[in-house]
């Protein structure tokens, strides 16, 4: 997906497209990011149709990276009760017939907040929320605390939406010197078009961009 002209300027500037050749299976965990029913069912307030697309490709992938005792860990979006926590988000960027039903799929113990049910979780795997785009900035989440008592060092992206969430904490995750892979085939937007800026931002200044069978091929 990822523009002729942004490979070569990517392999003019450092030599090579892909920035790692190994990945050490001890210190890296895979963050599976809203893939919650307020975004991937079918009809839901914030619905991004094309993450449901993803499902096999996430559930495909933990599977074998649990076989290595990779983490995988689950980040839903989660607000208080109205946005009242991110009043700025929810009061600028949507609109007030929308407000409500948009803030209600994204508060703790409604249906919507769940994750998706296609999705395989399983027993060990870990799970937090988080209450921005980022799940590293501030005291969004818990993330950071997870990773630093279980020796991560490097980050798998995956989920939705590709340009939002996921960038977000794929920037912050880079900025805190974690090393970063975001999954082309594991990630998912409202458009190819945003799906595809997201891989050549971070592929040029943020991190690797991978498929799941890319990123297997080097776990160690």
């Amino acid at each position: 997906m990822i523009r002729q002209e942004i490979i070569d300027r990517v392999m003019q500037r450092r030599g090579r497209l892909h920035i790692y050749d190994r990945l050490d299976a001890r210190r890296t965990a895979l963050i599976v990011i809203d893939m919650q029913n307020a975004f991937v069912a079918k009809g839901a307030p914030v619905e991004v149709p094309a993450a449901r697309d993803i499902v096999p490709a996430i559930n495909r992938l933990a599977a074998e990276l649990r076989k290595q005792r990779v983490p995988v860990i689950w980040v839903c979006h989660q607000n208080e009760a109205g946005g009242r926590d991110w009043e700025r988000f929810f009061g600028g960027f949507v609109a007030p017939q929308n407000r409500n039903r948009a803030a209600q799929a994204l508060t703790l113990g409604d249906p919507l907040q769940r994750l998706y049910p296609e999705l395989n979780v399983a027993p060990g795997d870990l799970a937090t929320t988080k209450n921005r785009y980022s799940a590293l900035i501030g005291q969004s989440s818990p993330l950071g605390s997870m990773l630093k008592q279980h020796g991560i060092d490097t980050l798998l992206i995956a989920g939705t939406k590709t340009n939002v969430c996921c960038e977000c904490t794929a920037r912050d995750a880079m900025m805190l010197d974690y090393k970063v892979v975001m999954l082309s085939d594991c990630t998912a937007a409202l458009s190819d078009e945003e799906h595809r800026a997201t891989l050549e931002n971070v592929i040029q200044q943020f991190g690797d961009v991978m498929s799941a069978d890319e990123v297997l091929r080097i776990l160690k």
